[in-house]
């Protein structure tokens, strides 16, 4: 079977990105599972070299991703040229870093909408960086939305067996309780039960997750279930998708990592984002270190596949070779079975 191809951003240039990336594509299981491409600075991924791994892997700069060689101890980079290795400042905010993470993800985007590579995946990027730069987005989300022209889309966390999706994101919690609406909701049930089928689920578990504390108890807490998710729900249900909901979000995560459920819809970012990082990020207290930073963020709803780590640039622990590559090669696993079966 041919392997995907996969271009990998590199992340903000100050971050723990080109570390874990050469972590990541030194791993011979992962090696397996697909062709990668780095889309970034070759100078940056040479430096990450010395940190990581002095000697034992070789950068090659590419200017195309069909000049790539793939095969061990080589790491492709398509070089594009936007570090200066004099002004680099690890574990720095800055405009030059968040210019180029931006161009590395505007490149990878090119990539996959002209069909030269077969899904995406993205190390972390710092938004104020990118916004000191004059690209005044939100996060990749809303970055990949714009350069596809894709307006109903929706993130979705992954861990082990438990996966989210949002009917809300990068909004505040006053502006994501204004947006659960029946529309919005139909349409995040419908993404979710698409992606577990595109993940292999030949008959997916939806949960919804309720707004208010205790889903509502019946209105004594907020009307938003009553006349905006059961609505949804209930017309879900119609078009054939087992759901089940609003079950009330204090709950429903530990149902769906007990095995209840596939997938869950939460109705904002936090109420989705807090139990993956419970689950996926381990903190050991001992060492003073993370012992796992696993699970990934992908983008349903667009016409590229877009797979991410679920971190972020960690600058306090760039470039000392510290840094876990968990999540950046489960972004990897993601991003091959999905090229696989889209």
């Amino acid at each position: 079977m041919k392997k995907q191809l996969i271009g990998i951003t590199m992340g903000d240039p100050a971050s723990i990105g080109p570390e874990i990336s050469v972590k990541a594509l030194t791993n011979e299981r992962i090696l397996g599972l697909c062709d990668p491409v780095i889309i970034g600075d070759s100078a940056v991924m040479e430096d990450a070299v010395r940190v990581v791994c002095p000697g034992k892997v070789r950068i090659n700069t590419v200017q195309n991703v069909r000049e790539a060689v793939f095969e061990p101890g080589v790491i492709n980079v398509l070089d594009m040229h936007l570090v200066d290795m004099n002004k680099l400042e690890y574990g720095k905010v800055s405009p030059m870093c968040g210019e180029a993470a931006f161009r590395y993800v505007e490149k990878v985007i090119q990539l996959a909408m002209d069909g030269e590579i077969d899904a995406t995946v993205t190390n972390a990027l710092n938004k104020a960086a990118i916004n000191l730069a004059g690209h005044h987005f939100a996060g990749h989300t809303e970055i990949y939305a714009h350069y596809t022209g894709t307006k109903d889309y929706t993130m979705m966390l992954a861990h082990e067996n438990l996966r989210v999706v949002h009917v809300s994101t990068h909004v505040s919690l006053r502006e994501a309780c204004d947006r659960v609406k029946k529309d919005r909701v139909l349409s995040v049930i419908r993404i979710a039960d698409n992606a577990c089928r595109r993940l292999g689920i030949a008959e997916p578990r939806v949960a919804v997750a309720g707004l208010n504390p205790h889903a509502g108890e019946g209105g004594l807490f907020g009307r938003e279930e009553i006349d905006e998710i059961e609505p949804a729900i209930e017309t879900a249900r119609a078009d054939g998708i087992n759901v089940d909901g609003p079950v009330p979000p204090d709950t429903v995560f530990s149902k769906a990592r007990g095995g209840w459920y596939d997938i869950v819809v939460a109705m904002y970012h936090d109420q989705g984002h807090i139990p993956l990082k419970v689950s996926g990020f381990v903190y050991d207290q001992s060492t003073g270190r993370w012992g796992s930073v696993a699970g990934v963020n992908i983008t349903l709803g667009l016409p590229i596949i877009r797979v991410s780590v679920d971190h972020g640039t960690a600058f306090g622990h760039a470039h000392m070779g510290l840094a876990n590559p968990v999540s950046l090669e489960n972004s990897i696993e993601y991003a091959a079975v999905l090229a696989e079966h889209r």
